[in-house]
């Protein structure tokens, strides 16, 4: 086997909440993360001695300021790997998103650099590996329905909630993830989510209690800072999304659909808007 490819599927938050800030600086979290069809395409060959990254995407750095860069150094390093190898990741998940792009091409990339060279990694040993990368990395293996704790990376699997419809959009700034960390301020968050009864609707499938309780406390902070985030969650719910909300850190917010043909309706009146639009849908583990 010479060449190897992953789909590196993106992610968005059904629920976030902040409990703590932690003495190391990281914050322990409460959230479920849901996997969704979209996917950057990361593709692996064995060359000489060198880790290479290509990359048609302006803002993805190609040496070792990139993650998947890093998570393949890693686990060559850990495992003996000799070889070199070529990494070229056609992006389709938008960058700096809140979706974890980054942190599933590293987590494809660990996939990747396993099965290519049949080093009989077991997931639960990679998602160690993921997590001295990205907080995020052993989630993006897993993949699925999840409640993230700790600083995410403590997980458990949910009950699957595959095929919603969702529709992404991303508007055209720049979210600081450690800005939004810095400046949360959770004496103050009043509106916290009922994590509990959003993973009780989770587990009935039930859309209309999950989109009326999803909430997301960094809001307080990116939503602020920033109106159009909920100029844009306003228009999916008048373009009759069951809910909205602001994925991760921001910047993308993201609408439930409760049928495809009305997802695939108010995608056909957003997607010539100035903000990148994305339809997808949400998948479980076992179809990644």
């Amino acid at each position: 086997m010479d060449k190897v490819e992953h789909k590196a599927r993106a992610k968005i938050n059904l629920s976030l909440d902040v409990l703590r800030r932690r003495e190391d600086g990281y914050h322990d979290l409460r959230m479920i993360m849901q996997t969704l069809e979209l996917h950057d395409l990361v593709c692996i060959e064995k060359t000489g001695r060198l880790i290479e990254i290509e990359c048609e995407s302006a803002y993805i750095p190609e040496g070792e300021g990139n993650i998947a860069y890093r998570a393949a150094k890693l686990i060559m390093d850990e495992y003996g790997v000799k070889s070199g190898v070529k990494i070229n990741i056609k992006k389709n998940i938008p960058v700096a998103a809140g979706l974890a792009g980054g942190s599933t091409d590293a987590a494809a990339v660990l996939k990747g650099i396993n099965n290519l060279f049949e080093l009989g990694i077991q997931i639960d040993e990679l998602a160690r590996i993921g997590k001295k990368i990205g907080a995020d990395v052993p989630y993006c293996l897993y993949g699925g329905t999840m409640l993230a704790e700790g600083i995410g990376d403590v997980l458990t699997r949910l009950s699957p909630l595959d095929g919603l419809h969702i529709i992404l959009v991303k508007p055209k700034i720049g979210v600081s993830t450690a800005y939004v960390y810095n400046n949360l301020m959770l004496d103050k968050v009043e509106n916290r989510p009922d994590t509990e009864l959003i993973m009780e609707a989770v587990k009935n499938k039930n859309l209309k209690v999950l989109a009326a309780n999803m909430r997301n406390v960094l809001e307080t902070v990116t939503e602020v800072k920033y109106n159009i985030i909920s100029e844009i969650k306003e228009k999916l719910i008048n373009k009759g999304a069951a809910g909205s909300m602001m994925s991760g850190s921001g910047p993308t917010v993201f609408g439930i659909f409760e049928s495809k043909a009305n997802a695939q309706e108010a995608f056909d009146s957003m997607k010539s808007t100035r903000w990148d639009c994305f339809l997808t849908q949400t998948i479980n583990e076992e179809m990644l």
